[in-house]
């Protein structure tokens, strides 16, 4: 009987542990916004499972009617960093408007999808584009904030690969790689490659970026 009520206190405290949890990150979300996607890693190295909240604006003027005559929400969404501190969240970084909508118009094709993942420690924003291809942008935390210190795209055509870019902020190295068989038709492209030293010296910190959309890397180098 003991070893029964035992197991079921136990139980009962991790139920209010994880409800505690999750309250203490829903209570980072600012007024005018609501939690859309929440992801989890470890990004200071610490063993325990760091948040990322995505969260998005409410602003009724914001929901507009698209050229299908339906209702869309075009409220922009931002993305709150909470460091895991045994059973409560820190704020590590948060920029609160510079993701457009999952709701943007692609024109012909539909616009580039946000996913939020971790990499050896390191916050990676990706956008994946389907048959034209992805960019990310890799941050770490360092001197307080979460720094971009890498930037990776491809540019397809269908399952061929015409242009890949990778750089890396911290050695200022840009690869480029061009593919010079225009007849591919996947697996097996030529690559012509190119390495530059980029110019740009200070990290661009994930808190500043207005909206990533606009934050071209051509203006790095």
């Amino acid at each position: 009987m003991n070893r029964i009520l035992g197991i079921a206190l136990l139980f009962a405290l991790g139920m209010y542990s994880s409800h505690a949890q999750k309250m203490n990150s829903i209570a980072f979300i600012p007024e005018g916004y609501v939690l859309s996607e929440t992801y989890y890693g470890d990004l200071n190295k610490d063993g325990q499972e760091d948040c990322m909240l995505i969260i998005k604006g409410t602003n009724t003027a914001n929901v507009v009617i698209n050229r299908f005559d339906q209702e869309v929400d075009r409220n922009r969404r931002g993305i709150i960093v909470l460091f895991k501190n045994e059973n409560t969240y820190e704020l590590a970084d948060k920029n609160y408007d510079c993701f457009y909508s999952e709701n943007e118009d692609g024109g012909v094709y539909y616009a580039p999808e946000l996913d939020i993942t971790t990499e050896r420690s390191n916050l990676i924003i990706h956008f994946a584009h389907g048959r034209y291809g992805y960019w990310r942008y890799i941050f770490r935390f360092q001197e307080s904030a979460f720094k971009l210190i890498g930037y990776d795209a491809s540019s397809n055509h269908g399952p061929r690969i015409d242009r890949e870019t990778s750089i890396n902020f911290l050695t200022r190295k840009k690869l480029t790689r061009i593919n010079t068989n225009h007849d591919a038709e996947g697996g097996d492209e030529v690559f012509e490659e190119t390495w530059e030293t980029i110019e740009q010296k200070q990290l661009f910190n994930l808190s500043e970026i207005e909206k990533f959309e606009d934050f071209d890397m051509g203006i790095t180098y």
